[in-house]
């Protein structure tokens, strides 16, 4: 029998007895959750699209390939990315400590940074829907390698540098728009999906798709369905609970940890 959610709780303390009755959780996280180590988030009051519209330019995959100044000014802007130290936050830690409840089915997140794993979440639990910062690709040829071996050819001067392999065109093994998502993590996401009875999305606006839609899919599969975040998003109707407190003290409380 499918689920039919309660809409409108808003307690924590509820929220809490559902994650602590629940035998399997998957939890959605976005940029909310890296705000904290210092990671702007995208679409926020202080996002990086919402200071400078014309950088989400540089996140198009069309451009990306089309317009070497736009390759030029995302390299510039990987080099000098918060990423290189940022640390784990509270909200990291804590579901790398639930994990250890046995009770976490995975951790899908829309961030690329790397930070889940940094806090100790097992890489085999954590999919990474939109990809990782941490690696490059080559467009052309497929070769991947670590970030920190091209990051040194822009500080030596390559403002666009090329693959090593076959002279294609390098960028971050993360997914701009306009192209695909990786089918295999996809169904891997969808599986965590299915099989969870709560479903928590984090520090996500679920306004991007396909990863906002595993809300529709949890709820199809009769999981509670529990939003934690900032700002008000597209699901926060249908949600069971709506939590807007900072993620960093609420989500350890939220799952008990």
């Amino acid at each position: 029998m499918r689920y039919v959610p309660s809409m409108g709780t808003t307690s924590i303390t509820e929220a809490a007895r559902w994650v602590s009755e629940a035998a399997s959780i998957t939890v959605l996280t976005g940029a909310g959750v890296s705000t904290d180590s210092g990671i702007p988030d995208f679409r926020g009051p202080q996002g990086v699209w919402t200071k400078n519209p014309a950088a989400e330019k540089l996140f198009t995959i069309d451009n990306y390939l089309a317009d070497p100044d736009v390759r030029r000014q995302a390299w510039a802007a990987r080099l000098k990315s918060p990423l290189w130290a940022a640390e784990p936050n509270a909200a990291h830690r804590a579901l790398a400590d639930f994990a250890r409840t046995g009770r976490l089915r995975a951790v899908i997140t829309q961030n690329t940074d790397g930070l889940h794993q940094a806090a100790g979440s097992d890489p085999a639990q954590v999919i990474e829907i939109h990809g990782t910062a941490r690696e490059a690709v080559c467009l052309d040829c497929g070769a991947r390698r670590q970030m920190t071996e091209v990051l040194p050819r822009i500080e030596a001067g390559e403002a666009d540098p090329p693959c090593l392999v076959c002279g294609g065109i390098l960028k971050s093994a993360t997914i701009s728009f306009g192209q695909q998502l990786d089918g295999d993590v996809l169904d891997a996401a969808i599986d965590a999906t299915r099989e969870a009875d709560l479903f928590a999305a984090i520090g996500t606006s679920l306004g991007v798709y396909p990863a906002a839609g595993l809300c529709d899919y949890a709820q199809a599969h009769g999981a509670r369905l529990v939003i934690l975040n900032a700002e008000p998003t597209p699901y926060d109707e249908v949600a069971d609970a709506v939590l807007r407190e900072p993620i960093g003290e609420a989500l350890p409380r939220l799952l008990g940890v």
